[in-house]
């Protein structure tokens, strides 16, 4: 058994999240409280209701997202917002959200351990966003279908090509998630190539006419490293068990 605020304390400050900037709706750290004790830790990369639900089914009482409750913004307690609530408070279950504090970690993040998955090494900042780095770039000599592959072992599913760019690929750059809209800012950085979750239709042209490559490995499950990752070190620090909810879009 752990102690809530204790467990939350210790993510504000291994997440950094006071000092990591995020869109509004994020609002990373404790969503949902619960009585102040844990006993087991769920992970998830969404709160919604399955997630929930399957948290309350495997015993946890603190389930751990990347993308939390209110990312729509402020919404009536009804409805489906209604029934996830309920459920949270019913079964005296914690929701812990981090977004960007997540992805940007170098430790259990989800761009630092992409870029592991893909036996990449040495990685630089990338992507300015919001004062701050938030992917994660290298310098490498690979080919384009070696990386692909490599992209769909580490996501264990199929990986889309945009094969804007050269065939010997010469400077990777990472953004997990849905930051395919941003192919001509990954090109203003100087990568021939974008890894990241999911893009727009537009996004292949602008590849093309970029001369980029641009690939996308799913917006789910391109940010399932974190999350895992981040129960897994709570799991140890704090002596309780941990769950990983998987719930896949195929986005």
């Amino acid at each position: 058994m752990a102690n809530l605020a204790k467990i939350c304390a210790y993510l504000g400050k291994y997440l950094n999240v006071d000092q990591v900037a995020d869109w509004p709706n994020a609002m990373n750290g404790l969503q949902v409280s619960n009585p102040g004790t844990v006993t087991k830790i769920a992970a998830a990369v969404d709160a919604c209701e399955y997630t929930i639900h399957a948290a309350v089914e495997e015993g946890a009482d603190l389930l751990i997202v990347h993308h939390g409750l209110f990312w729509n913004g402020a919404q009536p307690l009804t409805g489906t917002n209604y029934n996830k609530f309920k459920a949270a408070f019913t079964n005296d279950l914690a929701i812990y959200s981090a977004h960007l504090p997540l992805d940007v970690h170098p430790v259990v993040g989800n761009n630092a351990l992409l870029f592991q998955a893909l036996g990449l090494k040495k990685p630089l900042p990338f992507f300015f966003e919001k004062g701050q780095y938030i992917g994660c770039k290298a310098s490498v000599k690979i080919g384009r279908e070696e990386l692909q592959n490599r992209f769909a072992k580490a996501v264990n599913g199929p990986v889309h090509l945009c094969p804007g760019g050269p065939e010997v690929i010469r400077k990777i750059g990472i953004v997990t998630g849905g930051a395919g809209s941003e192919v001509k800012k990954a090109a203003s950085e100087g990568v021939d190539t974008f890894i990241t979750g999911e893009a727009p239709h537009w996004a292949f042209t602008a590849a093309e006419e970029l001369g980029v490559n641009l690939l996308l490995g799913g917006h789910y499950a391109t940010e399932t490293f974190g999350v895992k990752a981040l129960a897994a070190h709570l799991s140890g620090r704090f002596k309780v068990p941990w769950t990983f909810i998987d719930h896949p879009t195929g986005l």
